[in-house]
């Protein structure tokens, strides 16, 4: 089966400073976070700043949702984790 992002919603993890998503393949939930330093790689854009808060988190992975869905595919097939966790590098 191949990775898929049928559900749309994400969350905020201020304890970690990262963005939840979830992916499926076939029946199994695959759960992801991209840190808010790979949302400013991702979007082009300075997000992660000291005053970016929850609601700039998640515009700034809305914006980028194509992209973030990509990279998640291409990590996600390269080796089997529990969690995945997407960092700046992984958008370079």
């Amino acid at each position: 089966m191949t990775l898929a992002f049928p559900n749309r919603s994400r969350s905020y993890d201020e304890a970690g400073q990262r963005v939840r998503f979830i992916g499926h393949d076939g029946m199994f939930e695959v759960p992801f976070f991209v840190e808010t330093d790979a949302l400013s790689a991702a979007t082009a854009t300075a997000t992660a700043t000291a005053t970016a808060g929850e609601a700039d988190y998640l515009a700034a992975f809305d914006a980028a949702r194509a992209t973030i869905h990509d990279v998640a595919r291409k990590i996600y097939g390269s080796a089997r984790r529990t969690i995945y966790v997407l960092t700046a590098a992984d958008f370079r």
